[in-house]
């Protein structure tokens, strides 16, 4: 559904706690959009996010939003338990929806808001902000030109003394970020095939507040992701091992987040003569190169892409079958938690979103290359 006005486009941000404030400070600073109000059960809250002298409106009534016509978009950021049943409601009443991550609590709710929006011909973009930071964008690139080589592995580590949900448990709180960056970062057809995990929960939480997945990917690849609210230090690194290069992403140094290395391993042949083993085995180390970045806050791109998306009429880059796709590893995680480890296979996305994707990649390919 292509916007035909050029007048900025009227959002609403839904959910006024720890990420709505972010929402609201970037969509009153991007040009192309028209904040006209802030929903939260918490109208002081609302309030306090959008300052003594704005001329947006608080509200704690989704009906009151919906019943503005000037309302294009609604973006949601309330608790994960919620996503489903305020997404559902603001695409049924016509409106394009951006979703904090993850999209819903279930593959059964993101299956629907995902057939509900491809129905009604709307946009429906989840939140993975990190997808739009410029290390993540540059990471991309640097696979999908070939720089690296045939991806062999994919490590990553998000910990630090976090917030204890009490809500989900840290697989479905901190995962999403890197689940989305690696869906977004890897080469067409080499999607996860199975996913295993294993979780702790030393302090009587309820659910996991360490763990570790364990993703395998086609041709013998494997991705390692280690989440944690527990560790006394912040820690946000990446490594993407290569078969010509390895990089390194350290999102906690800003003067360097990018290290790309000249470094590896072949194996040239086999023996059956294990003193000779070592022989076969060559070490490639060459330089260092630490890629340059242009800045830029990573939020205040995805609301230029909803509102690019809607106003071009086709999918986000983070669509609805991107976050679907999340929701079917996590799922898979859980179950995997059930069975000791055990590793389970991961089902694709369906034919029909797997068309909508297919549509959404095409055009993301012909949009970077221009």
């Amino acid at each position: 559904m292509e916007r035909t006005s050029v007048r900025p486009l009227g959002v609403a941000v839904i959910g006024a706690g720890y990420w709505g404030p972010n929402l609201v400070r970037n969509f009153l600073a991007f040009p192309g959009a028209d904040l006209r109000w802030v929903c939260d059960l918490d109208l002081d809250r609302a309030g306090r996010v959008i300052g003594r002298r704005s001329t947006v409106g608080t509200t704690d009534s989704l009906d009151e939003v919906l019943q503005d016509p000037e309302v294009e978009a609604v973006a949601v950021a309330t608790p994960v338990a919620t996503h489903a049943e305020i997404t559902l409601a603001c695409l049924d009443a016509g409106r394009h929806v951006l979703v904090e991550k993850p999209l819903a609590l279930s593959v059964a709710e993101g299956e629907k808001l995902v057939a509900r929006a491809a129905e009604l011909g709307l946009v429906l973009m989840c939140d993975h902000t990190y997808c739009f930071t410029p290390a993540v964008r540059r990471i991309r690139e640097l696979i999908r030109d070939g720089t690296l080589g045939d991806i062999r592995y994919f490590d990553s580590v998000r910990i630090n003394l976090g917030v204890i949900r009490d809500d989900i448990d840290v697989f479905w709180d901190l995962a999403p970020h890197d689940l989305s960056i690696l869906d977004f970062i890897l080469p067409e057809g080499c999607s996860p095939v199975a996913v295993a995990a294993q979780g702790a929960d030393p302090i009587g939480a309820g659910h996991p507040c360490v763990g570790y997945l364990t993703l395998l990917l086609p041709g013998g690849g494997i991705a390692h992701i280690h989440v944690n609210w527990l560790s006394p230090t912040k820690t946000r690194t990446t490594m993407v091992g290569g078969s010509r290069r390895i990089l390194v992403w350290d999102d906690l140094n800003p003067a360097q987040r990018l290290s790309l290395y000249d470094s590896g391993v072949e194996l040239n042949g086999r023996s059956g003569d294990d003193a000779r083993r070592d022989i076969l085995v060559s070490y490639r180390v060459g330089d260092m190169v630490a890629p340059a970045l242009v800045e830029r806050e990573a939020l205040g791109a995805v609301v230029e892409e909803f509102v690019s998306a809607i106003d071009e009429g086709r999918p986000a880059v983070t669509d609805g079958p991107s976050g679907l796709l999340i929701l079917k590893i996590l799922e898979a995680a859980s179950r995997s938690l059930t069975e000791r480890g055990a590793a389970v296979p991961l089902e694709t996305v369906e034919a029909a979103y797997l068309a909508i994707a297919s549509t959404r990649l095409r055009r993301r390919g012909a949009r970077e290359s221009s």
